[in-house]
């Protein structure tokens, strides 16, 4: 999913060279809406852990939520590590694992917990989710379990974030069945750029097997050191083969995430005046230009 500029090639030029080496453009805070529903569903995935994802998940979500969407995350990963950013029981309580083994009756409004900021709501995870593919593989239409889990509350929220788990196994692909979007966290190092061919290859035997309607929505460059030359040629490479697929905004490496995440925050509530926190607003602000979000 792309957007043209349409503005005559002069003031293009007189914008400033972003990361990404186009223009860096400064995206339009997004209009209020008139009605919240039904809501976009976006899988964030990538097979490589440790790329961001989780932590992209946490803060594009309170960032869409300072801008007046419902929100809704999906703990789709046995570690957790979603639910753990946020002060929510996982022990104990309904998680997705018991909505993914329940009858398509069950109400998944029951796991359903909301977090410390207004308009961002989680149902989270813990390890039992592990033994999902077990009990999954034998069940009828198996990889559209999410999909009917969501199909009940879609019309409560505006977004539907899920962060995956780092596998290409039944569970992403659940996600990727379910999802109308995809959004890659990719972090700007040479490891984590060798399997985005392969995740991309998975989205589209997804879109042609399960989903015609799955889009990608965009490759995000995170962990992004502008010091070191790795990090700007990893970055180069991905835009020379992804070209207007990967997002102009870059979320550059800094010790304000993992300082959030021991604190049980969103960077925009730990650090809301850090440039880490204005960059996850302007990845909200890009991805609703083109089309991500309402």
């Amino acid at each position: 999913m792309t957007v043209l500029d349409t503005r005559p090639d002069d003031e293009l030029e007189r914008l400033p060279i972003g990361p990404t080496g186009r223009p860096a453009h400064e995206f339009p805070v997004p209009a209020p809406l008139a009605q919240h529903g039904p809501a976009r569903i976006v899988a964030l995935c990538n097979q490589k852990g440790g790329v961001g994802k989780t932590t992209t998940t946490v803060n594009l979500g309170a960032a869409l939520a300072a801008y007046g969407r419902r929100v809704l995350l999906i703990d789709f990963d046995p570690q957790g590590a979603l639910s753990a950013n946020f002060k929510v029981q996982t022990e104990d309580v309904p998680t997705i694992y018991e909505l993914l083994l329940g009858s398509s009756r069950t109400d998944p409004r029951i796991a359903i917990q909301h977090t410390q900021i207004e308009g961002l709501d989680i149902i989270p995870a813990n390890i039992d989710l592990s033994a999902a593919e077990v009990h999954l593989v034998n069940e009828v239409a198996r990889e559209q379990s999410l999909a009917r889990v969501l199909r009940h509350v879609v019309d409560d929220y505006d977004v539907v974030l899920i962060d995956c788990q780092p596998s290409l196994g039944l569970l992403t692909v659940n996600a990727l069945t379910a999802a109308h979007g995809v959004v890659i966290p990719l972090a700007c190092e040479y490891f984590a750029l060798r399997g985005v061919a392969l995740l991309v290859e998975t989205i589209e035997k997804v879109r042609d097997r399960l989903n015609p309607a799955i889009a990608l929505d965009g490759i995000v460059g995170t962990m992004y050191d502008p010091r070191t030359l790795h990090s700007r040629e990893v970055l180069d490479r991905v835009v020379e083969a992804f070209d207007e697929d990967v997002l102009e905004t870059v979320i550059s490496r800094t010790v304000k995430f993992p300082d959030a995440s021991v604190a049980r925050e969103p960077i925009l509530e730990y650090a809301p005046e850090h440039r880490a926190a204005e960059a996850y607003l302007q990845l909200a602000r890009e991805l609703v230009v083109r089309g991500a979000f309402a």
